[in-house]
């Protein structure tokens, strides 16, 4: 037989790498910020277009490179960061593989321009699809300058896969965040499509954090701060009532690098037993220092998983730290009867210097002049005329008896029931037609047999069908709020409200107001009670940011599916007769009664034939 194994060509090799490393715009984006930290950067600029896809753009003021590493920087597996299989186990860099460049060089046109201080002049590469089309020396300014352009230009059907501008943007945004957080001593700025989106000036920890979800956060965080000889522990979690139904606002990085870890995760979700709300999640932004040799980073291409040398020991100096931290600042609640929170000395006290009270003295008080004084408004008190006890009596006779004369003249309404002609027909609705079961299902008889109804599935498609009539017609009622409603989000979630703010307004929303961070909201519509406009607003904002779209995708469609699954009435709650059968006779006048909004049953049908043969 001939030899049949053979060795790919470099090619072919990088745009399996690519597969690998370059998932989507925001892996490019953060490959691209990792190096321009570890080339030193104090100052770090991001471009994007048309969400990564047409330009993706990192401008640092790093070191750079000189003339070969530049062109070296572009071969597989060629990398400054290590050079023993020994600094796998000692990394104190973001990347250490050398795949990176190379793989985004094989699948992209990439134009690099780097100098080094103490060179005149910088060197600019051309590189498309892993073909160096020119290299040439340019005037450009200290650090590095690399450019991305149309990202799986030789790979159609990769790029095929990308989602929705909207969708790859958010996950272009996160990368940003998670690099911006992990570094809050770098400045940083993004632009997306000419305009200014983050603009992160040197700052410590907590102020990152405000500057990059907005001013409202900064009074949501409790700081945690633990020193060990294993872990040091230090950023801030979310106060309890602020947590949120999506899991967006959840950061893990061990030594400067983000990470994803669910069994630390749920150390946190153990130091919040007891006050969070069923279905919510809390904000945290914390800190892992370890020795660098107890971590493997090297187990996945993205390096968001680390294996640990001891887990649990860190899960449990983990959730020590954050309970201690909730009840320092009273966050938890204390079982402590004896405890008067009134003598608590406040913690911005606690190292203030204490001064002894000044006495002041009246020296105009004079004890016996006040006492003349009470004496004499008490005479003058006594001199009042004080009427006869009797007088209250005088007349009452009189009053009365005009009092049974004016009830004699009162005619009432005679008390006697007529016969209705209505009256049998009244007596058929008494009877029960519907029955609810485990506060979940609405039982009702047919012809044929029994029908089943799921209440929640089915109220969702009655008022998904009424979105979307609303938001065509657009002539749908709102309510006026009595105080208009201030609502806070980050930067990105009010681009999203602006982009469905039209659509919101046709079905009944009224904005007053939208701000950088803010909405203010004067009008709700009329089934949406004003208690759950966050939540729908929320849970709007995640649907949106997760939403695969299709041929059929459309801003209103998602709209209106995901407000009538926030609006629609819950599995466990209770429905009287009437409603039941309101929301059977609603159902069935829909267009699409068999289906949810989401393509799952709504009802099933048993005929009498079927449950005979269960009794067989």
């Amino acid at each position: 037989m001939s030899d049949i194994i053979q060795l790919l060509p470099d090619h072919v090799a990088n745009q399996i790498a690519a597969g690998e490393v370059v998932q989507r715009p925001a892996s490019v984006v953060k490959e691209l910020l990792e190096n321009a930290i570890d080339a030193g950067a104090a100052t770090i600029k991001l471009i994007v277009k048309d969400a990564g896809k047409t330009l993706i753009q990192v401008i640092d003021d790093g070191k750079g490179m000189s003339t070969t590493d530049a062109r070296l920087s572009f071969e597989r597996h060629a990398t400054s960061k290590i050079r023993t299989a020994d600094d796998l186990f000692q990394l104190h860099t973001k990347g250490f593989r050398g795949e990176a460049l190379a793989s985004i060089a094989a699948i992209a046109h990439v134009e690099l321009k780097t100098k080094q201080d103490e060179d005149d002049v910088g060197n600019a590469i051309v590189i498309e699809g892993s073909n160096v089309v020119s290299q040439e020396v340019v005037v450009t300014p200290k650090g590095t300058s690399i450019s991305v352009k149309n990202l799986f230009f030789n790979i159609p059907a990769r790029r095929n896969f990308l989602k929705s501008n909207t969708v790859e943007l958010r996950h272009i945004i996160d990368e940003f965040h998670r690099v911006a957080l992990a570094h809050p001593n770098i400045s940083f700025a993004m632009y997306n499509n000419g305009s200014e989106t983050f603009n992160l000036p040197i700052s410590n920890y907590r102020q990152r954090i405000v500057n990059i979800f907005g001013t409202k956060t900064n009074e949501k965080l409790v700081p945690v701060d633990e020193d060990t000889e294993v872990l040091k522990i230090s950023g801030f979690v979310g106060k309890p009532e602020y947590a949120k139904k999506t899991r967006g606002e959840q950061y893990f990085f061990v030594n400067d690098r983000f990470i994803k870890s669910a069994y630390l995760n749920h150390a946190i979700a153990s130091a919040f037993d007891g006050l969070l709300k069923n279905g919510t999640h809390p904000s945290y932004f914390l800190n892992l220092k370890v020795d660098p040799q107890t971590i493997d980073i090297n187990i996945h291409p993205t390096k968001t998983e680390i294996k640990f040398d001891d887990e649990h020991t860190l899960y449990a100096l983990l959730r020590s730290a954050v309970k201690h931290s909730l009840g320092q600042f009273n966050i938890a609640p204390v079982l402590d009867f004896d405890r008067d929170s009134n003598l608590d000395t406040p913690y911005n006290y606690i190292k203030k210097n204490t001064n002894s009270p000044t006495i002041e003295v009246d020296r105009s008080f004079n004890p016996f002049q006040e006492e003349t004084q009470s004496k004499a408004r008490a005479v003058a008190y006594k001199k009042e005329p004080v009427a006869s006890w009797e007088n209250l009596y005088v007349g009452l006779e009189s009053k009365g008896t005009k009092t049974q004369q004016d009830f004699s003249e009162v005619h009432f309404e005679s008390e006697e029931s007529t016969g209705s002609m209505f009256s049998e027909d009244k007596q058929v609705d008494n009877i029960q037609t519907t029955y609810q079961l485990h506060n979940k299902y609405i039982v009702s008889t047919i012809k044929s047999g029994m029908l089943v109804i799921d209440q929640h599935r089915a109220h969702q498609r009655i008022l998904y069908e009424d979105f979307l009539k609303n938001m065509t017609i657009k002539e749908a009622v709102s309510q006026q709020l009595l105080f208009p409603l201030q609502l806070h989000f980050s930067v990105q979630d009010i681009e999203i409200i602006n982009q469905l703010k039209e659509d919101l307004e046709h079905t009944g929303f009224i904005f007053s107001g939208v701000s950088k961070e803010s909405v203010q909201i004067i009008g709700v519509p009329v089934s949406v009670p004003e208690s759950e406009v966050s939540i729908i607003l929320e849970q709007l904002i995640s649907d949106v940011e997760n939403e695969v779209p299709d041929t059929h995708f459309s801003a209103t469609d998602l709209l209106a599916k995901s407000m009538a699954k926030s609006l629609a009435i819950k599995t466990g709650q209770s429905l009287q007769k009437d409603e039941q059968e309101h929301l059977v006779n609603r159902l069935f006048a829909c267009k699409e009664p068999n289906v949810s909004p989401t393509n799952r049953t709504t009802f099933v049908t048993m005929s009498v034939d079927e449950l005979d043969k269960k009794f067989i």
